[in-house]
């Protein structure tokens, strides 16, 4: 034990740094490469160990900016995971599977936490110890599923797990974003092309209109108004917009009850509701199945399957379903209860507990929904990219008209 803290001590106070090295191996052939040791000395001997004889050591420099951008994305520890699995499944020991991930790293803050998460182990702590030192890249869900596999040997089989877990989820995720992301920047597009029109257009027109001395059309007075308003308090506009997007994602980050509000009339929307119940059924089923398979207990795994939905509003009911479940409810009555999941959904969940394969008719109904939500997030690509279109010809072709009816108007006067 007094082993283990030494050298958890000496991991810490000397952390893993990353060298670049030149060398001449025993042929005479010139070699560099890269290599994490705690100092130039260390790695010195290293490199003598496989034949090398080494020159230039020094460390790697830091990014520009020191990495400035550069973060650990949830396909990182997908990425990692399938790696890992893999690894420990050909019979690689922990450490080395570590040593050899992060020494392919292009992201400087992924190789810095494998590099911690290896020195940690090194120092005597369990896999779950190391990831639990990084909370914001491993939830508790992977915590938890990582400490069932550690504590019933088969750390190998639950990393293949999550790695599957994690790669269907952001496939998920990436299809509602993609779906998403398209009509959002067109609004964004419409907003800048009408602010130009309006502070930069309008008053060219507005100068001519005046020359001609004629009374304006009321709706090409509005345009008019609206420019001038524009012209004189554009910063007051761009203050109003900026301040409302930045309350907006501080209320929904910091405001429990706003985020609620907000996921409830999301769920409430034509169309998109329909996709966002579809992908929180898919998140429950799939998270639900994956922990229980590993061997976490029902109880917990529900505990933990609450944050993985995606919707504080299936969160609430799943924190009520394991409520339920704790007194001896059966897990299908408890979803019936809350009233948010289908019929199909609970006929499959009850016949998974009757027939004791609870975790393989949540997996088919998790591959059902997903299928769902994929072939609805198609359709409604099909349908919005019409609909934008409409938008755009609407907006922008509003002010063209307003601007252009004095003109037709003076025109019938000649």
């Amino acid at each position: 034990m007094g082993v283990t803290r030494t050298a958890a001590k000496q991991a810490a106070i000397n952390p893993l740094e990353l060298y670049v090295w030149e060398g001449v191996d025993k042929r005479g052939v010139k070699m560099k490469g890269e290599q994490q040791a705690k100092n130039p000395n260390l790695l010195r001997a290293e490199l003598r160990r496989q034949g090398i004889t080494p020159g230039v050591i020094k460390t790697k420099p830091k990014p520009f900016l020191g990495g400035f951008g550069a973060t650990i994305k949830p396909k990182d520890i997908a990425f990692f995971s399938r790696q890992m699995a893999t690894m420990m499944k050909s019979g690689v020991p922990i450490v080395t599977a570590l040593e050899i991930i992060g020494g392919g790293q292009k992201n400087e803050k992924m190789k810095k936490m494998i590099g911690e998460i290896r020195a940690d182990i090194e120092g005597g702590n369990s896999l779950y110890e190391s990831i639990s030192k990084h909370p914001v890249q491993f939830d508790e869900l992977y915590r938890n599923l990582v400490r069932a596999g550690e504590s019933s040997g088969v750390l190998e089989t639950v990393l293949d797990t999550i790695a599957t877990y994690k790669e269907n989820t952001e496939a998920l995720k990436g299809k509602i974003k993609k779906a998403l992301f398209y009509p959002a920047m067109v609004v964004v597009v419409a907003i800048l092309v009408s602010a130009i029109l309006l502070i930069f257009v309008v008053p060219q027109f507005e100068a001519v209109f005046k020359s001609f001395g004629a009374d304006l059309p009321a709706f090409t007075k509005m345009i008019v108004a609206a420019s001038r308003f524009m012209v004189s308090w554009w910063w007051l506009a761009a203050a109003v917009l900026i301040g409302g997007i930045v309350s907006f994602i501080f209320f929904k980050k910091r405001s429990p009850g706003f985020q609620h509000f907000l996921d409830r009339m999301i769920l409430k929307m034509p169309i998109i509701g329909e996709v966002m119940h579809n992908a929180a059924i898919a998140r429950f089923t799939r998270t639900l199945a994956t922990t229980f398979r590993s061997g976490v207990p029902l109880v917990e795994s529900l505990e933990t399957v609450a944050g993985a939905t995606g919707n504080t509003v299936y969160e609430k009911a799943v924190h009520r379903i394991r409520e339920d479940v704790a007194v001896g409810y059966p897990l299908n009555m408890s979803m019936k209860q809350v009233n948010l999941f289908p019929h199909m959904v609970i006929q499959m969940t009850a016949i998974g507990e009757e027939a004791g394969a609870l975790d393989t008719m949540l997996f088919k109904v998790a591959e059902y929904y997903e299928q769902e939500v994929n072939n609805a997030v198609d359709a409604l690509a099909s349908l919005i990219e019409p609909l934008i279109m409409i938008f755009l010809g609407i907006v922008v072709g509003a002010m063209v008209i307003g601007m252009y009816l004095p003109i037709f108007k003076l025109a019938a006067a000649i």
